[in-house]
């Protein structure tokens, strides 16, 4: 088992557990729907996340390991080889942080394993503070 913190305190997770603490937080306050969150939304997500993380490796090449481990990730995602990691409700509230988080946070843990690092070793790759970087964390699925 792996710990993660947060501000409302510390939770336990499967150290093969690929999605984080906020993703475990809103499986247990979004109960409402059996049904997660479609892959093709996710994988948009991802395309995004991708497409930024192609850029911070163009402006930071001196964190270029990072940012390929983060491009690597995505590519696993987009291979459909860890589709069970996404498990968010579809039917959440507000404008998809949730989702949002999961994503990052899945992305974040497959570059750690890249790496070599551990799961949840965030001070290595963060989920919002790189694999988010330049996006928005709350307004990921509003329209005008």
């Amino acid at each position: 088992m792996r710990t993660e913190h947060d501000m409302l305190g510390t939770r336990s997770l499967s150290d093969d557990t690929l999605y984080g603490l906020q993703t475990l937080r809103a499986k247990e306050n979004f109960i409402t729907s059996y049904h997660t969150t479609n892959l093709s939304l996710i994988y948009a997500m991802v395309q995004v996340k991708k497409a930024a993380a192609l850029s911070y490796r163009e402006l930071h090449p001196e964190e270029s390991q990072k940012w390929d481990a983060i491009l690597c990730a995505c590519d696993r995602i987009l291979a459909g080889d860890v589709d069970d990691a996404f498990c968010t409700s579809a039917l959440q509230g507000g404008a998809g942080t949730s989702t949002n988080m999961n994503v990052n946070e899945v992305i974040a843990n497959l570059a750690l394993t890249v790496l070599g690092q551990a799961l949840g070793n965030y001070d290595t790759i963060h989920p919002l503070d790189d694999v988010n970087r330049g996006q928005s964390f709350r307004k990921f699925r509003t329209t005008p």
